[in-house]
């Protein structure tokens, strides 16, 4: 752990970001503006959204960008939401054909306060990319509905080619950091999209206060759920109203959970201080075999 005097976490020079702002990066900024779209790289304010803007990919964040949830972790705006803009998924879409995106990511902020949690406007949009973009490859990383399964197919129905939903965080500290969510309803959604027979993916992050032993407790958990995807990155306080650091994990650390989470034998895993959910998607979808597991009363294979 490295720590300053008066107990506050000094941030380590392998978290140290190099800025950049090239044709590439204005590009992606005036479609997103132009359209008037949200990213999660912005609201979430991503560590990598430099890169990936030069990279000309983007995290679109439909249903607006305030959340009616209000995790200590997130920097995303919380309150009262307002009313869902009906023609963001065409939006979405052309932003996506202009942008000329080979894979799609698409997340959301949570929206408790409707009926549906906004079940049906996430389908249309996964439907609105798909319909303009045929050879594009969509990436979703959804709420979890408060556990409610029928929303979760509504979504799935629409064919995204990944669906992810994060954890966040161990089992211990998820009461004390994730406002509404709850680890064991995470754990059964992801069970239920394992089920359903797509590829799913999840993520935590590190630097909360948990210990590798949990870190490593976690993982089994999503593997045993039927996620073959996981992400792990270092946790960073938004602001200092949030959640505080509570440890920078080293570089080394990060590589042996990647090391003990393929062994638990997850088909990809992402683990470094900057990895973020969608960091780096694309290349999960390359790499990963369909690695399905039949869950209930069916066989574990």
């Amino acid at each position: 752990m490295i720590k300053e005097h008066k107990g506050v976490v000094r941030k380590p020079e392998w978290l140290k970001i190099r800025l950049q702002n090239t044709k590439e990066f204005s590009s992606v900024a005036a479609v997103v503006e132009r359209h008037g779209l949200h990213t999660i790289c912005s609201s979430g304010r991503c560590p990598n959204m430099s890169e990936c803007w030069n990279r000309g990919t983007a995290t679109f964040m439909i249903l607006g960008d305030v959340c009616t949830r209000n995790c200590k972790f997130c920097a995303t705006r919380t309150g009262l939401p307002l009313p869902v803009d009906a023609a963001e998924p065409v939006k979405l879409a052309r932003s996506v054909a202009l942008m000329k995106l080979k894979h799609c990511v698409i997340t959301s902020v949570d929206r408790d306060d409707l009926e549906d949690r906004g079940s049906a406007h996430w389908a249309a949009s996964v439907r609105a990319v798909r319909e303009q973009n045929p050879d594009t490859t969509v990436e979703i990383l959804i709420p979890d509905f408060d556990g409610n399964v029928s929303l979760v197919d509504r979504v799935i129905d629409a064919g995204p080619d990944i669906v992810g939903h994060n954890i966040e965080t161990v089992r211990r500290l998820t009461p004390q950091v994730r406002s509404r969510a709850r680890y064991e309803v995470s754990l059964q959604v992801l069970a239920h999209l394992a089920r359903r027979g797509t590829q799913v993916k999840s993520g935590l992050m590190v630097g909360l206060g948990e210990t590798d032993e949990e870190v490593l407790e976690t993982l089994r958990d999503l593997r045993e759920s039927g996620c073959g995807i996981v992400t792990i990155g270092q946790y960073l306080q938004p602001t200092e109203r949030h959640w505080p650091v509570d440890r920078y994990v080293h570089p080394d650390i990060f590589a042996n959970y990647r090391e003990q989470a393929l062994k638990m034998g997850f088909d990809y895993v992402e683990s470094a201080p900057l990895v973020r959910s969608s960091y780096m998607a694309e290349n999960a979808l390359g790499k990963t075999k369909r690695n399905l597991r039949t869950f209930g009363n069916g066989v574990r294979s």
